[in-house]
Parts: structure tokens; C-alpha cells; sequence
């Protein structure tokens, strides 16, 4: 639309937009911050868990190379039950590490765009799988805007490893005369500084890269005005129609009240500029209720019905005024204006010769 009009989408996208593009999976996701939660994720296991990883691994390995000289001697079930045996124990050690990567994975993503289930963000398209719009997507702006991105992040991280590796680089000879656990150490050391320099490094580019993504989708939503008005007419229908339907629905609804003029006890006027009927029926009603009212043209017009239909009209200003303000055709009167109202259908009761009231 905003092609074949011409038009800019300078307009902020609407709550209809917004869920569509959600369900088709158009959200501001950065996965810097899921990545940065990874990696501290990794430095905290690596901490708390890696001296209790290495014990495992240890033993895991003088396990192979203990039981190596009994594969030749041992049946192919033999073999497979220790390979077997050989997987379990590798999964259990990698356990502690590749569920918490998971979670923190999970949660990276989950708290940007919380947890939904679209069957069409998630059903497969062949059109993705087209050469030609895979290209076009690669060197689109948004792709050399991620390119650029990536190339920043990995100069910017291997800086800061670096800077960290730079300082042990004197130490690098002598790990040949140490042993195993003074290796791990040096190891343990090492890796634990450059791991948490770099993930404070990737806070700030988590930061960056979210309010970019942020600014990135709603760029992306923005629609034009016709598109505005489009939406509105679909979701609103037609201004045209609704303002003939509405005009149908208050010509029916005056046709309904000027047809219980006639049968009022009273019109109570201002004397002019406002009209209101009123009908009791102690049999049925509990306290008096409006039949009609108006203003002006249709005060004029509830005056003249009641004098064809020779219900009496009686000139009460406050009443009038009261009656007009707090109450609609179909309601009772309130209980403030009983004593009034009271009074005015007594007195036509008596014009009338009754006294039910």
C-alpha cells in the first residue's frame, strides 16, 4: 500500500499490527542478551562446578585407559555394553553443564518476548528455502547491519581476550614443567578472567544491541495513514454505514416513544422548549415511569401527539427540567421528584375523575 500510494509510514503501529506481526513471529529479539546470560551461565558452572567436573573427568578417562587392554578379549556384547555404560557416564559429567546453558538460554529469551505458541510463526516455509530471497535477505540492509554487527563483536571480544591472554604469555614455557594440577590452575585462572571480562563486555553490548533491535521493530511496524484508515474500516467497519445504522436506530427509537405518547397520563412541559410524558399503572408499576422526552422539534412534536390523543399537558418548569436531565424513556422517575410527579398526576387524576393515586 505504502508503494502503490506513495506515502511514508510515518504512523506508529496499531494494537491489530502488532499482534499479526507477533504471530508470525516479528518480535524485537536481541540474542546478545540470551548469549550474555550463556556465558555467565558457563563462568558460574565453571567456578562452582569445575573442580567437581574435572574429579569426573579424571576418573571417566582412567576408566578408558584401564579398560583398554579387555576389548580385545571381550565379545561384541561386552563392547557395546561398555560403550554403552561409556555414554551414560559422559552425559551424566555433561549434565551440569548443558542444562544450566538451556535454561539460561530460555530465560535470555523468554523475558524479552514472553512465552507464546503461534502455529504460524512456527510452521515451515518453502519460500525460504528460495536462493535468490536468501541472498536478498544476506545483503539486505538488515544483513550487513548484523554482518557489521558480528565483525564488531568478535574484534571487540578478541581485543579483550587478548588484552588477558597477553599478560600470561611470559608464564607459557614453564606449563611444561608442571604437572596436571598445575596446569588446571594456570588453566582455571586464565580462562576464569577472560570468560568474565568478556561477558561484562557483552552486557554493554546486550544493552546496545536490544534498543537498536527495540528501534529496529518499530521501524519495521510503522504504517502509513491509509493504512490507518483501512484498519479502522475493518475492524470498526465503514463510517458511512455505521452513521446510516445509527441514524436508522434513532429514527426507530423515536418512532417507539412517540407511539407511548398516547398512551401517557401527562406531558409535563417547560413550557416550551422541553416535554416530558409520564404513564402510571399501579398494577404494574411500582412508581411512574418516562414514556417520552425532548428538546425543542421533538418537544413540539410529544406536545402535539398528546393533544390529539387528549392527554393533558401541564406547565412545570423545575419538574420539567429535573425529569429531562435525570431520567430516559423507559426509566422510572427518580425517587427524588416522587412527591413532584405526585402531586402533578393527582391533580390530573382529578381533571379526569380518578384518584388511584
Amino acid at each position: 500500500m505504502a508503494e502503490a500510494t506513495g506515502q511514508e509510514r510515518t504512523e506508529k503501529a496499531t494494537g491489530k499490527r502488532r499482534m499479526e506481526a507477533r504471530k508470525r513471529g516479528q518480535v524485537a529479539l536481541s540474542r546478545e542478551i540470551p548469549s550474555t546470560l550463556i556465558l555467565f551461565t558457563l563462568l558460574g558452572v565453571f567456578v562452582f562446578a569445575g573442580p567437581h567436573l574435572l574429579d569426573q573427568l579424571t576418573r571417566l578417562l582412567a576408566g578408558i585407559f584401564g579398560r583398554l587392554h579387555l576389548l580385545r578379549v571381550q565379545t561384541l556384547g561386552d563392547a557395546g555394553a561398555l560403550l554403552l555404560d561409556l555414554t551414560l557416564t559422559a552425559l551424566w559429567l555433561l549434565a551440569p553443564i548443558c542444562l544450566p546453558l538451556m535454561v539460561a538460554g530460555f530465560i535470555g529469551n523468554v523475558t524479552q518476548i514472553g512465552f507464546e505458541l503461534h502455529a504460524e510463526a512456527i510452521s515451515p516455509k518453502f519460500s525460504k528455502l528460495n536462493p535468490m530471497a536468501g541472498l536478498k535477505r544476506v545483503f539486505s540492509t538488515r544483513g550487513l547491519v548484523e554482518l557489521a554487527k558480528s565483525l564488531l563483536k568478535i574484534v571487540f571480544v578478541g581485543a579483550i581476550a587478548w588484552s588477558v591472554v597477553s599478560g600470561y604469555l611470559t608464564e607459557f614455557p614453564s606449563l611444561v614443567r608442571r604437572d596436571v594440577g598445575g596446569i588446571w590452575d594456570f588453566t582455571h585462572t586464565a580462562a576464569f578472567k577472560i570468560i568474565l571480562y568478556v561477558c561484562l563486555a557483552l552486557i554493554v553490548l546486550a544493552a546496545l544491541d536490544y534498543l537498536y533491535q527495540r528501534w529496529q521493530h518499530e521501524e519495521s511496524l510503522k504504517m502509513t495513514k491509509q493504512e490507518i484508515k483501512d484498519e479502522r474500516k475493518q475492524t470498526e467497519g465503514d463510517p458511512q454505514v455505521k452513521s446510516r445504522i445509527r441514524s436508522l436506530q434513532r429514527q426507530a427509537a423515536y418512532q417507539r416513544m412517540m407511539a407511548e405518547v398516547p398512551t401517557s397520563d401527562v406531558v409535563i412541559t417547560n413550557p416550551t422548549h422541553l416535554a416530558v410524558a409520564l404513564r402510571f399503572d399501579p398494577a404494574a408499576m411500582t412508581a411512574p415511569r418516562v414514556t417520552a422526552k425532548g428538546a425543542d422539534y421533538v418537544a413540539e412534536r410529544i406536545r402535539d401527539i398528546a393533544r390529539e390523543s387528549h392527554v393533558p399537558i401541564v406547565e412545570n418548569k423545575p419538574l420539567a427540567q429535573a425529569l429531562y436531565k435525570m431520567a430516559d424513556p423507559g426509566d422510572t422517575i427518580p425517587v427524588d421528584l416522587y412527591r413532584a410527579v405526585a402531586e402533578v398526576l393527582a391533580y390530573v387524576y382529578r381533571l379526569k375523575g380518578r384518584y388511584a393515586l
